[in-house]
């Protein structure tokens, strides 16, 4: 359990949570890209990524987006979360870690400035080049705006949509420097607009992190399968109309959770053998080829049977 150490309003409707030990402890280290599980003293659980410094032992900040059509999680922080309150973490996890290069280029959207911040701040760090184009409905409602100006100058371009319309990704990734990665956060047509203005870039130049799940591909398999859990030897069928995971739970296995929607990343699974169907928005392309691991909460299976490291 953290301690709510400060709670500060960083843009309309986004309010920043600084937290720490309640005796001082020093926290789990984390890498940029890195994010925890907010548990909530009403037991809601939400993933947050980290956004502050890295090598401040004691305090992890994140900033949380007020969701009007949210599932409640973000009101709770906005309406009734003050300082002094005690909630559960869990993690770091790093899903969306900053690959070594000598050029970046960072594209947020609204909150997903969140997991960028400490990836400028390690980019700069390690002497890399970067630009950051940073989009967003209004300039008030672009969170840590002032301190990135204030830090970085000109390698930061504030885009608010209603001075400067949509992000101009065609001017941005058309040919960037050789070896130039590119990562993005932000709302899903950004993402699907970036990744193809990617498209024609060398594989592995582009790097995205979802806070809602990318819609699935292909048809989803209409006939049950086996899952077996290796190390207990229990085999369980997977039926059309339960997920893995479901299925996974009526086995009695205890398999950690979260969003249940593939984003997270908390209930990834080794896979020992068979093909998975992945349809999570975690895995990178490499990651899937591999087929030794899958998020269980919404991935399937392409072969007959599974079997999981469980």
């Amino acid at each position: 359990m953290l301690e709510v150490r400060s709670k500060e309003a960083v843009a309309d409707g986004v309010v920043s949570l600084a937290l720490g030990h309640p005796a001082g402890a020093r926290l789990p280290d984390w890498t940029p890209g890195s994010h925890i599980d907010l548990v909530l003293p009403d037991g809601t659980t939400r993933q947050y990524s980290l956004c502050g410094d890295r090598w401040d032992p004691y305090t992890y900040r994140v900033a949380v987006l007020r969701e009007p059509a949210g599932r409640g999680g973000s009101a709770y922080v906005h309406d009734r979360l003050v300082p002094g309150d005690m909630v559960g973490v869990g993690g770091p996890r790093n899903h969306f870690p900053l690959v070594p290069s000598d050029r970046y280029l960072f594209i947020a959207g609204g909150i997903g400035i969140t997991p960028l911040l400490p990836m400028i701040r390690q980019a700069g760090m390690a002497g890399a080049e970067w630009q950051l184009l940073y989009g967003g409905r209004s300039r008030s409602s672009m969170a840590f705006r002032d301190e990135l100006t204030r830090a970085h100058g000109d390698r930061v371009h504030l885009a608010p949509q209603d001075e400067c319309g949509l992000l101009d990704l065609t001017a941005w990734l058309s040919r960037p420097a050789a070896g130039t990665k590119v990562y993005c956060c932000g709302p899903g047509p950004l993402l699907a607009a970036v990744e193809a203005a990617c498209a024609g870039l060398p594989r592995h130049s582009l790097r995205t992190e979802r806070f809602t799940a990318k819609a699935g591909t292909g048809p989803v398999r209409g006939t049950p399968f086996e899952v077996e859990l290796r190390r207990s030897g229990r085999k369980v069928t997977v039926t059309p109309g339960i997920s893995v995971l479901q299925a996974l739970r009526q086995a009695g296995a205890d398999v950690l959770t979260s969003c249940e929607q593939g984003t997270c990343g908390t209930c990834l699974t080794p896979v020992v053998e068979g093909t998975p169907d992945h349809r999570d928005s975690v895995l990178a392309d490499h990651e899937r080829e591999a087929n030794d691991c899958m998020l269980p909460c919404v991935s399937r299976c392409r072969s007959d049977r599974l079997v999981l490291d469980l």
